[in-house]
């Protein structure tokens, strides 16, 4: 109907894609909105199954741990976009704004996501080398840290992205993309210590999985 040949179509929708403007469904080789359309509409908010699933388990963390919690997805090649937050029930809480974007192996969250590199330490390092840290850490402690995700389902950055700020995450997996999104509840260093860092990871971890496995279904149930 518009007349574009098929092979500049692809490749629209390919750079598209790679911006984070649009999201190929690897099940049914479909697109559909990406997140980054977020800092343009938010109508994607009620229509994408991943957002509208989270937003309550973001509410329900965020009251139980007194934390601001975030659901991020990986947008474009390198990129992670806040699509889903819940302020913590305090006076005073760490503010994040959705449509936010951060280099895709920040903080907690990037250990999630690093772990699908986990085996490439030459890419690992030139990614470490490109974060900004407040209190950096050494490569070597980094690489230990994704492998605790891996092999503990969370990931914890204790002050090392910002200072005095504790960040816990879990990641979301999806039937067929792999780690493409994640949760993660930020807080003062003070607060999150102990008892509470682990409560906290163990309730962020439990809810990534119950996620991933509703997203999971969503893809396997959605037409063709």
């Amino acid at each position: 109907a518009l007349g574009i040949v098929p092979s500049t179509c692809l490749h629209i929708l390919k750079t598209l894609d790679h911006d984070g403007l649009v999201s190929e469904d690897k099940a049914n080789k479909k697109y559909q909105l990406g997140p980054a359309l977020l800092r343009f509409a938010r109508d994607m908010v009620g229509s994408n199954d991943f957002v509208r699933n989270v937003q309550g388990v973001l509410d329900r963390i965020a009251k139980s741990h007194e934390v601001t919690t975030v659901a991020v997805w990986h947008e474009g090649a390198d990129r992670i976009i806040v699509v889903a937050k819940a302020n913590a029930p305090t006076n005073f809480s760490i503010h994040v704004n959705i449509g936010s974007r951060f280099p895709a192996l920040t903080s907690a969250i990037g250990h999630c996501f690093a772990v699908n590199f986990e085996g490439n330490l030459e890419h690992l390092r030139e990614s470490f080398e490109e974060l900004k840290w407040q209190d950096p850490p050494l490569f070597t402690d980094w690489v230990k840290d994704i492998a605790f995700a891996r092999e503990h389902g969370y990931a914890v950055d204790k002050g090392h992205h910002i200072r005095g700020v504790t960040v816990v995450a879990a990641p979301v997996y999806a039937a067929v993309a792999g780690t493409t999104r994640a949760i993660a509840g930020v807080g003062l260093y003070e607060q999150l210590t102990g008892a509470a860092r682990t409560a906290l990871a163990e309730d962020l971890k439990s809810s990534a999985v119950a996620l991933s496995e509703t997203y999971s279904e969503s893809i396997i149930r959605r037409p063709v």
